[in-house]
Parts: structure tokens; sequence; C-alpha cells
């Protein structure tokens, strides 16, 4: 994992940089789990410290548990514990979903409008989606990303922004950005680690195309660059070079 957490350390801090350089801006989706958090500690860190324009960064998520932003499972605490509250980021360029709230639908509607203001888009549901510079995303065992889980309602979301999702088999409700909105992104980038997640590697790369079952082969971007980066365990079944 280490040298996986250091690749994507670099590619965000040079796809930061270089996209503050043109706009003054760099938006991001965060992932949640083990790797990204690595990911995020080495970030916090020099040279990447001194390197990325932490003032033109703003910060979103790609997912949530419905959880209070200071609990152990939220996605949000993880970044802000190992990355935002180690490096120079304004507090008015961080936009996390509403984990704690009572009503998930209501969250996901209130989040996806947040998205609409900021990105400056037609406020009418359904209309133009957001333009992330970054998405970053991990891949489960059962090979789904964000919250796109295996046979769930978001993967038939279409172009809503955000959604609730209710998982059948976590008796869980999440908040996920949809196949669409990561799929407008400018770059999506998968973080792949262990050995529990060769076996969905290889279908969702080289499998058939099933996506209800697979739901990481969703993520296709339209008008931009999709980039896999995956220790040696998880691609061991891999086939093609």
């Amino acid at each position: 994992m280490g040298e996986l957490a250091r690749e994507a350390a670099r590619h965000f801090s040079e796809l930061a940089g270089e996209r503050a350089a043109r706009e003054r801006q760099f938006t991001v989706a965060l992932s949640g789990g083990s790797t990204p958090r690595a990911m995020f500690e080495l970030l916090s860190r020099e040279p990447h410290a001194r390197e990325v324009p932490w003032r033109s960064v703003y910060f979103f998520w790609g997912d949530e548990r419905m959880v209070p932003p200071d609990h152990p499972e939220s996605n949000y605490r993880m970044a802000r514990e190992s990355l935002l509250d180690r490096v120079p980021v304004p507090d008015g360029n961080v936009f996390r979903m509403a984990g704690e709230a009572e009503d998930p639908e209501l969250a996901a509607e209130e989040y996806s409008a947040q998205l609409r203001e900021f990105f400056n888009l037609n406020p009418e549901p359904g209309s133009e989606l957001p333009r992330f510079d970054l998405v970053l995303l991990g891949m489960g065992a059962d090979a789904h990303t964000a919250s796109l889980f295996p046979k769930t309602a978001a993967l038939r979301a279409g172009r809503r922004v955000a959604v609730a999702n209710h998982v059948e088999k976590l008796n869980a409700d999440r908040l996920t950005l949809t196949p669409a909105t990561i799929n407008n992104a400018r770059n999506v980038t998968f973080l792949v680690a262990g050995e529990e997640k060769a076996p969905a590697l290889k279908s969702v790369l080289e499998g058939p195309h099933d996506p209800e079952t697979y739901p990481s082969q969703l993520i296709r971007p339209s008008e931009g660059r999709l980039l896999w980066l995956a220790d040696s365990r998880a691609a061991k079944l891999l086939t093609r070079p």
C-alpha cells in the first residue's frame, strides 16, 4: 500500500498544481478507506504539504455514511484528521455531506443543490452536472465504488447529482454521487489495494459488462481521464498488459 499511496499523492499534487495555476481552483471529491487515508497523510507532509496550493483546493465527498461528522465511520472525519486539519485549507473550501441528517433523501437533495450553486449550474434537477477536476474512488471486494453497491437503485439514478442509496446487505442508507456526476469529471482515479480485491478487479476490467453486479464498470468518464492505480496484490489476476 505504501507505493500505491505515494503514487496517488504524487498524482493528486501534480493535478492540483497544474489546474490551480490555470484556473485558480482545484475541485476534488474524496473517498473513504485505508488507501486514501495513507495518501492523505502523505499529502499532509513534505514535499506535498509545501507544493499543493491548498487555498485553491476545494474539497467535496463522493459518498458518506449516515453518521455524524465526528463518528469513527465518517469519511469526512477520516479526511479531516488525516489531511484537512494538517494543511492550510480554509473552512470555506470544505463541503461535506450531511451524514447526520435524519432524512437521507433530503440530505442528498441539499448536497446536489449545494454543488449546483458552487459550480454555477442551472438549479433545476436533471439539467447540468458539476465537473470536478478529480474524483477519487476506491473499490470494494464486491466491486462497489463510492456507495454504488450491486443491484441498488443508485446505479440507475440518471442525471441526478447525488442520491441517497439504501444498501440492503448493510441494512443502511448511504449518500453518494451518481455515476453520471462521477463520469462528468475531468479525472477519475481508482485506488485499489489488497488481494481480496483481485477477483473483483479482474471482473471489472476484463470480464463481461455487467454493471448491476460490478458497479465500478459504470465509471467511464465521457470527456475525462480514467486512471486505475492498483497494488500488485489487487492486480495479481489481471492478464492484459
